[in-house]
């Protein structure tokens, strides 16, 4: 690649944001409100989709950005990195497949221009967000991002749910704004920058000053209320008020956002161990907890929003184990998966009515417990031929693979168990084979995992397999928990409660008595 050309993949690295920023204005001048709107905004998204797809060859190129995890200048304030080229292309080829799913899903509605352009302003905030080599930059493009989404979860304004989950996210991202300026001004103080690059050369340098520590433990609390982590949850369950599409772009894009900043801070975390910490047990407890309450939802949308509450949690546990890298990988699966599943809800609530006409055999005891040594055989042979991960992490693996396994044969009443064998080997080699050969995407992210941090997670993991077994070979074994589960543990309501509290909601008209009663009652949407 000839150094003449450079400019051109730097321009087409900013090209993202600003055609989504062009497309935002322009649609929000549009006086049609019918089908018209769609291709001012499909057109955009195409062409932003190119110049991402440009820029990421540039970044892993052979003769293209260098491969730490520092980004390249582009313009005062913004820099692009690998990591920031591979999600840039994520987000925008999953903006562009749900504004084609919007453009049908909305047919004949009212306000589709505001829709749009709402829309466009979430993709245009993101990808600033991914060019942010500055601090000020990425907290004023993330608070962008969730002032457009706010548009966006109440596009239904008569829906009581709707208008009070909107209300704690708010309030949620307000403390979190807080949190980051705080932990910016920190940051500045003890380095004398506001770049985020200028942290890794700093720390290799210097030891962590209290100021980095604070700054350190501030960032990580914002990230955990953008996650929507427990106990905050609540209005990433009950968001399921607002159009399909809304809830496709929120939980395979917008939610995942804190990984990536985790990733982007990595060399303040890793000086930090309290910060690693702190990421260690939220995401733990939010992987276990909302894991088990997700097993008792029967909405399919509702047992996808618990589930992405648990991969939050779950994909910030990696953070703190320093597993960058996997989680970086985590994310980008993570977000095709979520989307995919909320833009077929339609063909999985189907899919759920057969499969509750054959019934759900229970898996054998024998299954149960050889799931995860079947995993954790293959993946200890990939850890003997220098796998990218520490011995501890494939029994993480191991535990959270396991029930794939658990699927029962169907169509095979004579050889069940050889059928059972085969789908597990085929299983597990997909799986290893997945993450061997994603591993070695040029992600420019380093992984720096810790031992006594992984036993931890290890050990919240067996306790989440264990309660998942037993919940399949013996429920009656668990009804009390099952009854706290249901419930989500009660923690929702606290925070609905105190999120009021803290910042009483003033809605007007009849959805306003109807969102009031339902604050009153503290119930979960589902």
């Amino acid at each position: 690649m000839h150094q003449h050309l450079q400019p051109w993949f730097e321009a087409a690295a900013l090209a993202p944001a600003l055609l989504m920023f062009v497309a935002a204005a322009g649609l929000r001048l549009q006086r049609r409100d019918d089908a018209t709107v769609w291709p001012r905004l499909l057109l955009p998204a195409v062409l932003a989709l190119a110049c991402a797809l440009l820029a990421l060859g540039w970044q892993i190129g052979p003769d293209g950005a260098p491969a730490a995890a520092a980004g390249t200048p582009l313009l005062p304030g913004l820099a692009s990195c690998r990591l920031a080229a591979w999600v840039a292309v994520l987000v925008q080829f999953l903006g562009l497949v749900i504004s084609a799913f919007s453009a049908r899903y909305l047919q004949g509605e009212p306000g589709q221009a505001r829709y749009a352009s709402a829309l466009a302003l979430v993709l245009a905030s993101v990808q600033l967000l991914l060019l942010a080599g500055q601090w000020l930059v990425l907290i004023a493009a993330w608070a962008l991002a969730a002032a457009a989404l706010h548009r966006l979860l109440c596009f239904y304004p008569e829906r009581p749910f709707a208008l009070l989950a909107a209300h704690k996210k708010r309030l949620a991202d307000r403390i979190a704004d807080l949190l980051l300026l705080a932990a910016a001004a920190l940051a500045w103080q003890a380095t004398g920058s506001g770049s985020l690059d200028a942290l890794g050369p700093y720390l290799a340098r210097h030891a962590a000053s209290p100021e980095l520590q604070a700054s350190a433990v501030l960032l990580v609390l914002a990230v955990l209320l953008r996650t929507a982590l427990l106990p905050v949850h609540g209005w990433l369950v009950q968001v399921m008020e607002a159009p399909t599409p809304v809830s496709a772009l929120l939980h395979a894009g917008v939610v995942n956002l804190g990984g990536y900043v985790l990733i982007r801070c990595a060399p303040l975390l890793d000086a930090v161990p309290a910060a690693r910490w702190l990421l260690v047990a939220g995401g733990l407890a939010t992987a276990v907890l909302a894991g088990l309450v997700s097993l008792t939802r029967i909405s399919i949308k509702v047992r996808l929003a618990w589930s992405t509450v648990a991969q939050m949690g779950f994909m910030l546990l990696e953070c703190g184990l320093g597993l960058y890298t996997l989680a970086a990988l985590h994310l980008i699966g993570h977000s095709l998966y979520k989307a995919h599943a909320f833009l077929s809800a339609s063909g999985a609530v189907r899919q759920s009515g057969l499969s509750a006409l054959r019934g759900h055999p229970r898996p054998a005891p024998a299954t149960l417990l050889a799931a995860p040594l079947a995993s954790l055989a293959v993946l200890a042979l990939l850890a003997a031929a220098h796998a990218p991960w520490p011995w501890w992490w494939s029994g993480v693996l191991a535990l959270a693979w396991a029930p794939l396994l658990w699927l029962p044969a169907r169509g095979t009443p004579r050889a069940p168990w050889l059928w059972q064998a085969g789908a597990a080997l085929l299983t597990l080699i997909g799986l290893c084979a997945a993450a061997w050969l994603v591993h070695h995407l040029r992600l420019g992210v380093v992984s720096r995992p810790q031992g006594l941090s992984g036993l931890v997670a290890l050990a919240g993991m067996g306790l989440l397999y264990a309660c998942l077994a037993v919940s399949r070979w013996r429920p009656q074994a668990l009804a009390g928990l099952r009854r706290w589960c249901y419930a989500g543990f009660y923690l929702d309501e606290a925070y609905t409660r105190v999120a009021l509290w803290l910042w009483p909601a003033r809605w007007g008209g009849g959805a306003a008595r109807q969102a009031r009663a339902a604050a009153a009652t503290a119930m979960a949407a589902d």
